[in-house]
């Protein structure tokens, strides 16, 4: 307790710049990721600032699976949702795959479907395959202890190689005694917990902290029970030029992931590592997603189907925002709901009079992908949907195209539920019982990107 009181003298110094993006705030004594400590502290001045929306703030305990213990089947689509869905895509349809389940009632759960089929590379969506592999891999080893499995992702650490090579993205930095959270690059060198590795990937979308996971689970498979997460086992892999065995032993952890979860392969698979060096040094496959498959992703995540409860819960958590929201996210109508959010995006230009393209614009291709899980307490109802967006819509900001459409699903699933538009705030602004409230001076508006930069350049 005095470490934590301590940390939080130092916060209450500054704390200007502390954006952080996935996982309850109030899980730090499981997690150990440090950024989720400073934040916990900061809540109610960065709720006050506008910095964190009231939806991000719920604790761990609210963050459950919604279909676990139920029989349930994905239901055909029903026509009348569906043409409510189709009609909000207007002249732009074919440009679209879409998938919403409203779960609101789910004992009479309604299926919307336009293009289920419609197939697209998934860009950093595809991280969420990443994860489910990595907690196939910590079952196998340990397939009757979750404890075990926590502790492995909580005390193993990894320092950052040239797998990470070359990455832009910034990810939140901090350690215990410094005076601000800090958003930068990963770096080589840097040092962190697998559960801020796995926090940095789905969180902040780090190119590198995928790469690096990627990479680290062909090390999981080939050093089995002696794993530690090394340099030392690191370099003695790759240094016995074990590149081809390397793609085997990857392509092996990313289907089974996939396949003892009960998911279609093809249907959504991610093949490739995100960084230049990372496919350099493990040669990948190719990487494809549908509505369906991701569909079918959230449906056994909420089902415990993801390997198993614990692993599907833990996921869950991965993918909860608690920080300023991007994207479909970003629509000011899901401000107080709880949303479970992953992007991704991919885009090329040529040139063309008239016409500035450029990043979310492309005219080449335009691909923005979006999976989000959706829980709001509004006028006294609990709605509970998956939406699932995939577009490849030209020359218009694809960013625009997935908030206004997140506007209309969520308007949609509130009036078919007979819900008033009018939102209700109900988070709870405490910190968790095991760190103390320090007043803390935030300096303006927290630095928090206007977008998020997952895009995986057009080769």
């Amino acid at each position: 307790m005095r470490r934590v009181v301590a940390l939080g003298a130092v916060l209450g110094i500054a704390l200007a710049a502390a954006p952080a993006r996935s996982y309850p705030i109030d899980a730090w004594e499981q997690t150990h990721i440090d950024r989720l400590l400073a934040f916990d502290l900061a809540r109610a001045p960065l709720l006050h600032s506008g910095g964190i929306q009231a939806g991000a703030l719920w604790s761990k305990q609210l963050v459950r699976l919604r279909l676990r213990g139920l029989d349930f089947r994905l239901p055909r689509p029903n026509p009348a949702f569906g043409g409510e869905i189709r009609a909000l895509l207007g002249a732009d349809a074919a440009g679209y795959g879409v998938a919403v389940l409203d779960l609101t009632d789910p004992a009479h759960p309604r299926y919307a479907e336009h293009n289920g089929g419609f197939t697209q590379i998934p860009g950093s969506v595809g991280k969420i395959v990443v994860a489910l592999a990595w907690f196939q891999a910590l079952a196998d080893r340990f397939p009757n202890d979750v404890e075990a499995r926590n502790r492995l992702l909580r005390d193993t650490v990894l320092t950052a190689d040239d797998f990470i090579v070359n990455d832009e993205h910034d990810v939140p930095v901090w350690h215990p005694g410094e005076p601000r959270v800090m958003r930068r690059p990963i770096a080589i060198g840097d040092r962190a917990n697998l559960w801020t590795w796995f926090d940095w990937m789905l969180s902040a979308s780090s190119n590198a902290a995928a790469s690096e996971l990627m990479s680290q689970l062909v090390l999981l498979r080939h050093y089995g029970k002696d794993y530690d997460g090394s340099p030392e086992q690191a370099r003695a892999f790759w240094g016995g030029g074990s590149s081809r065995r390397a793609s085997g032993l990857l392509a092996a952890a990313i289907g089974r992931g996939l396949r003892q979860s009960g998911l279609d392969p093809s249907q959504l698979y991610q093949g490739s590592l995100f960084t230049r060096t990372g496919r350099s040094r493990i040669a990948g496959t190719g990487s494809t997603a549908t509505p369906r498959g991701l569909m079918a992703y959230l449906v056994h995540m909420e089902q415990g189907r993801l390997v198993d409860p614990w692993s599907s819960l833990q996921i869950k958590r991965l993918l909860y925002l608690t920080d300023g929201r991007i994207r479909y996210a970003s629509e000011p109508i899901l401000d107080d709901s709880a949303v479970y959010f992953k992007s991704g995006s991919l885009y090329a230009c040529r040139p063309e009079p008239g016409f500035d393209c450029g990043k979310y614009r492309g005219n080449v291709k335009n691909y923005m992908n979006s999976i989000a899980v959706v829980e709001s307490e509004e006028d006294g109802k609990s709605l509970h949907y998956i939406a699932v967006v995939l577009s490849n819509v030209l020359r218009k900001d694809s960013t625009d195209v997935h908030r206004a459409l997140a506007r209309g699903i969520h308007e949609r699933i509130r009036a078919d539920h007979g819900v008033r538009p009018e939102p209700m705030l109900w988070p709870d602004t405490t910190p968790s019982p095991q760190v103390e409230a320090v007043p803390l001076p935030i300096q303006g508006s927290p630095e928090v990107p206007p977008v998020e930069r997952d895009d995986i350049p057009a080769r």
